[in-house]
């Protein structure tokens, strides 16, 4: 079939292909969504900086979804950056991105892995509590505010 009538039936073929691979694509892979992060913050906490430029953090961000996200970056009103770094033995290496894994836990630690804060705006009191925003990958931010606690504080495990 040629003709006027056989392009019209294509481009409805095509059309309607097209329309039943969107309403496939919707549906997933049979999780119906369930195949991303839940991310939950527990342990904050910042040691009240030693000096009045610079301070770390502490935070431990908990998955219980079936896929992996990333903590790309953390902002706070204290500092004018903060960066994020891993630990191997004594060597402390900056990166961009923390791995939370699926059905896991990113754990910011004393001695592990950990946030620097620099260019404070003031050195904060123990007792104060401070903002902090946490950005992901693939999840909405989270904001918590985390206790500043002495310089020597070790949370129990």
């Amino acid at each position: 079939m040629t003709g006027p009538a056989a392009g019209a039936r294509r481009t409805a073929a095509a059309a309607l292909g097209l329309a039943l691979a969107a309403a496939l694509a919707g549906c997933g892979g049979g999780g119906g969504g369930d195949d991303r992060p839940e991310l939950s913050v527990s342990g904050a906490y910042m040691p009240q900086p030693p000096t009045p430029d610079m301070a770390a953090g502490y935070v431990t961000v908990t998955n219980k979804g079936a896929a992996a996200d990333r903590l790309t970056s953390v902002t706070t009103p204290l500092a004018a950056e903060v960066t994020m770094h891993t630990t191997t033995g004594t060597r402390m290496k900056r990166v961009a991105s923390l791995k939370v894994p699926a059905d896991g836990e990113l754990r910011l630690a004393t001695g592990g892995d950990h946030l620097m804060l620099t260019n404070l705006t003031h050195k904060p009191k123990v007792g104060d509590k401070v903002s902090f925003t946490l950005h992901f990958a693939s999840s909405d931010p989270i904001e918590i505010k985390v206790p500043v606690e002495p310089t020597t504080y070790r949370p129990k495990d």
